[in-house]
């Protein structure tokens, strides 16, 4: 099976729509016409990434493209257990006892996008049950593909379970951001932006200031997933005071200077803010 996992950002948005233009004609040889795209909803992403998975999820619809959505539980999870029991590592920003800074390891993505959709092609597409063991003529059978672009080509790693090969369409059309970005807006007459949770810490602290000014009520659910930080610790070893913010300051304290940290690439001779 060729799978995508989609994360509805540029990118991702960009191999599903290729996708499904190569299921009426071939134009991109390194897309496949691909047997399942697959999101997964960690609960929280700004408003604009659910936009543009109905615009994908409408796209597969009349390409005849099976298109699945995953509820993955990452924000609630959060919400639930931080400070109370386990929770699985988000690469936020530290400051320990001692004031020495760091950062959090990163393993998100992994447990609650890339296994989940392992787990899902292997038991509900291909029918295996719990325990099995995964049969000879599954062995790197499968490829998932993933939505890294050019400028991110020191991403692409291989895939270590057993069943699954990688692959990296648009680092092998040598497309960027601004590539995708381009190709979408001009061909589907979508206006895209990356994805990314709300509380996710490679944003830009103009991403929050965005939010405050633009999308109120999921820029309080960040301020309240910060003071939930401020006010528990991890339920591990770890003392450190945990920050969404790459300044390492509460969202609530950022400041003029803080927010003039906006990523923008060229279109047409505009400055296009990316959605970090």
């Amino acid at each position: 099976m060729k799978i995508l996992s989609c994360g509805a950002g540029m990118q991702s948005t960009a191999l599903a729509l290729m996708s499904c233009e190569n299921k009426k004609e071939i134009k991109y040889k390194e897309v496949p016409v691909y047997d399942a795209i697959v999101f997964c909803d960690l609960g929280n992403e700004p408003e604009w990434v659910y936009r543009q998975v109905d615009f994908i999820k409408n796209a597969c619809e009349d390409a005849e493209i099976p298109f699945y959505i995953l509820d993955t539980h990452l924000h609630q999870d959060y919400l639930n257990n931080f400070g109370k029991r386990r929770v699985v590592s988000i690469p936020f920003w530290s400051v320990d006892e001692n004031g020495k800074k760091g950062k959090m390891m990163r393993n998100c993505t992994l447990d609650y996008k890339i296994n989940e959709i392992i787990k899902f092609v292997k038991y509900e597409l291909l029918g295996y049950v719990k325990y099995q063991r995964v049969k000879n003529e599954d062995l790197k059978a499968h490829e998932m593909h993933l939505g890294f672009s050019l400028e991110e080509k020191h991403r692409c790693k291989e895939n270590n379970h057993k069943m699954f090969v990688n692959k990296f369409p648009l680092v092998e059309m040598e497309l960027t951001r601004a590539d995708n970005y381009k190709y979408i807006l001009e061909k589907w007459g979508l206006d895209t932006k990356a994805s990314a949770c709300c509380f996710c810490p490679f944003h830009t602290n103009y991403f929050f200031e965005y939010m405050k000014d633009n999308h109120k009520e999921q820029y309080q659910s960040i301020i309240e997933f910060d003071e939930m930080m401020e006010r528990e610790q991890p339920n591990t070893k770890i003392r450190s005071k945990l920050y969404i913010s790459k300044s390492r300051k509460r969202i609530k304290d950022l400041s003029d200077e803080d927010f003039k940290d906006k990523e923008v690439f060229d279109y047409r001779n505009k400055k296009i803010w990316n959605g970090f």
